[in-house]
């Protein structure tokens, strides 16, 4: 069985969110733009031709079908609004709309409608311990909340923690609390692949004393608080150390919450979007995972110079995130998978071009791991996910 920790499916679900549509609004600056603004807006626009699909004509990565094929037992929802991260009727950096919360909301439960529409019921929602286990017995694929980016939830600390417990109600699992661009929540690694880290920093700066801000805090004892877990991919290693030091120091001093990095790996060049040492011991000491990406940006850094272009190609490169991680924590009980399908990520590593593919990798790893090839495709962010949900949480509405 194979558990996916990061999947954009909302993509094809919330129309206004396609590549395409990034395209249109990218092409349109309100307001008096400056030069920044304007430099801004065409990377933007650039990041958005790279997209996500293989080709005009070739569809989402993720589908029902190939969910089906793959085995696919958990699939982590991703809610975005990259219009609102972009927000370009605002200056860089400006903090967080109240506005972006009610449009979030809005799009999960376009999801809801889709899923629950779904006639075969292959997949459908789960929004606690009882309806994922329901999904795992009756072999269906279980669609779980998430939401990217900590901007979505406010400004204001009692917004922000009114609009976690919103969440919780609604089953979200996780928040990643950074994401691709600064907005005063918590400071960001760079991860747009056609800028290199030294210029991203340069062209998009994040100022400020604090790595996690005051905002960030709050978000991160808002998802404490109300029991969910907090995503470090995006957060650069100064924001990532500030949040273990708060969780340290008053939030959580006996390590009860898990922490998970949704979507990344180990550090073998110098993206700092990857993770040292340090980050994987303190992920492991929570006894939480950490996702691989399927990006051939992220992972192949420090690697190789040139892209994979067939499956084993790329499983040994796979496999040396996982031998790595392993070694830092001591085992394979830390490794999981992310694949951050739809969400931007083209190039995908060689040979896993879309979930259906996930079989292939699947099969290949048991191949090489045996039986601890299962801890890392799924029973791994199985016990985390019910580690988190073991006490039941805030009552959800349902549709």
């Amino acid at each position: 069985m194979i558990f996916d920790w990061h999947a954009h499916y909302p993509m094809q679900v919330v129309k206004d969110l396609s590549p395409h549509s990034t395209i249109d609004r990218m092409r349109r600056v309100r307001g008096r733009a400056t030069i920044g603004d304007r430099i801004r807006a065409l990377i933007l626009n650039l990041a958005s031709r790279i997209g996500s699909d293989r080709d005009e004509h070739s569809g989402p990565r993720i589908t029902l079908d190939g969910m089906e094929a793959a085995r696919v037992g958990v699939l982590m929802s991703v809610l975005f609004r990259p219009f609102e991260e972009m927000d370009l009727s605002k200056p860089y950096a400006a903090p967080p709309a109240s506005r972006y919360f009610p449009a979030l909301l809005e799009d999960l439960e376009a999801v809801e409608a889709h899923v629950d529409g779904l006639a075969d019921r292959r997949a459908r929602l789960a929004h606690d311990r009882a309806e994922l286990e329901q999904c795992l017995s009756d072999g269906a694929t279980a669609i779980v909340h998430c939401v990217e980016g900590g901007f979505h939830l406010g400004d204001r600390d009692d917004e922000i923690a009114a609009n976690c417990a919103e969440l919780a109600r609604r089953g979200v699992a996780y928040v990643t609390v950074a994401h691709l661009f600064f907005r005063q929540v918590a400071t960001n690694a760079p991860a747009i692949p056609f800028i290199p880290d030294p210029l991203y920093g340069v062209i998009f700066p994040q100022r400020g004393r604090d790595r996690l801000t005051p905002r960030g805090e709050a978000v991160v004892r808002g998802l404490v608080a109300n029991r969910i877990l907090i995503d470090l991919s995006h957060m650069d290693p100064g924001a990532i150390r500030e949040v273990f030091a708060l969780l340290d120091g008053t939030l959580d001093p006996a390590a009860q919450v898990p922490i998970v990095s949704t979507h990344a790996g180990y550090r073998f060049g110098k993206q700092q979007y990857m993770h040292d040492d340090e980050t994987l011991r303190q992920i492991a000491r929570r006894d939480g995972v950490v996702g691989l990406i399927m990006a051939q940006h992220q992972l192949n850094d420090g690697l190789r110079r040139d892209r994979t272009k067939t499956l084993e190609q790329s499983l040994d490169v796979i496999r040396r995130h996982i031998d790595k991680i392993a070694e830092v924590t001591g085992s394979h009980r830390h490794v999981a998978l992310g694949t951050d399908f739809d969400g931007f990520i083209k190039p995908t590593m060689g040979g896993l071009e879309s979930t259906a593919d996930l079989r292939r990798l699947d099969e290949a790893l048991h191949a090489h791991y045996g039986d601890d090839a299962e801890l890392m495709t799924s029973r791994n962010s199985l016990r985390v996910l019910r580690r988190l949900w073991a006490e039941p949480a805030p009552e959800a509405p349902r549709r």
